[in-house]
């Protein structure tokens, strides 16, 4: 069971408003800490799916009082290990369908999921450079037929992040975070791109390579690895677990049609190179569907009633737009096969 502790500062005289709160047959244990500020501090152990419920229902309360914060930390262990909820034997008949999805979910917090997002959107100089040595050891390996190198490369290839941020933008409609993943993921493209394509113009490479040759083609089982990839991509997110080992399948499904198609391009053989752009934009397509869905199943939803106004436009226009690329690709593979 995924742990949070959390820290709620709130002014004094909200202590009994509060006590009622925290009520909750799923807080495992609570504190109160009086502070010489004229504030007090709860701490509060709860399962990490809880997070979000209470926390909402904290902030629609005291979110204008001064000095309001909530703090949320990572629990690692606790002795005496708690107990889980007891769940009650008969659930209430009439549940609302955000209820309904709560009960069923298993996710970290809105805020929490977006905090860890948004770190996968920073666009330095460790991820430029990160992406360079990932696509120099994906050419190598390519080049080479050898799997365990490209496998090499996915490990470190850092694309799991902006796209896992752009489907989470289009969910809670947040037009600033598209535009930081949208300018992070296409730098990390067009490096992969451009650093691959003269890797093809200074080194022989040959087109009839396996690892090559697999990439200038592509067919609908490409599509449904590409979902999953995404899918995972956003699970692991949402479940607070680390997110490495799936990044690694995102990479597959991304990095090396990508250097494929750069390593074409410089080495001049531009009619093979199509197939290996049409495999990468095939694949960033369904991963970022499979995001935005999966996000959607998970119960992610902006906390206020206009925030979440404007993401269901957002996601109409998403979900048009990902669904639309997909089928024209689909019907261009079915056709050119």
């Amino acid at each position: 069971m995924l742990l949070r502790l959390m820290e709620l500062i709130v002014p004094e005289g909200a202590s009994d408003e509060i006590g009622q709160i925290l009520e909750d047959d799923n807080i495992l244990d609570k504190w109160n800490i009086s502070s010489n500020t004229h504030h007090t501090i709860f701490r509060i152990l709860l399962p990490a799916e809880h997070t979000e419920r209470i926390s909402d229902l904290l902030s629609n309360r005291f979110s204008h009082e001064e000095g309001f914060r909530i703090i949320l930390y990572s629990v690692e262990a606790t002795l005496p290990k708690p107990e889980e909820p007891e769940k009650e034997a008969e659930e209430p008949a009439l549940t609302t369908e955000e209820e309904k999805k709560e009960k069923n979910s298993e996710r970290i917090s809105r805020e929490e999921l977006y905090n860890d997002v948004t770190e996968g959107t920073q666009l330095t100089m460790v991820y430029i450079t990160t992406v360079i040595f990932s696509s120099v050891v994906a050419a190598v390996g390519l080049m080479q037929d050898n799997v365990a190198i490209i496998i090499g490369a996915m490990v470190i290839a850092p694309l799991l992040g902006p796209n896992v941020a752009l489907s989470l933008a289009a969910t809670l409609g947040d037009l600033e975070l598209a535009f930081r993943s949208l300018k992070t993921n296409m730098a990390g493209i067009m490096t992969a791109f451009l650093v691959s394509c003269i890797i093809g113009l200074i080194m022989h490479v040959n087109p009839d390579i396996s690892e090559i040759s697999s990439r200038t083609t592509i067919h609908i089982s490409d599509i449904l690895v590409a979902l999953a990839a995404g899918s995972a991509g956003v699970l692991a997110y949402t479940r607070g677990v680390p997110a490495v080992i799936i990044g690694v399948m995102v990479a597959v499904a991304l990095l090396p049609p990508l250097v494929t198609f750069g390593l074409l391009i410089g080495a001049g053989y531009w009619l093979l190179a199509k197939g290996a752009l049409l495999l990468t934009i095939t694949n960033l397509t369904a991963i970022n569907l499979a995001g935005v869905v999966t996000f959607l199943v998970q119960g992610i939803r902006p906390r206020s009633w206009w925030e979440a106004e404007k993401a269901k436009k957002a996601i109409k226009i998403a979900l048009a737009f990902w669904l639309l690329l997909l089928l024209i690709l689909s019907i261009i593979i079915l056709y050119g096969s």
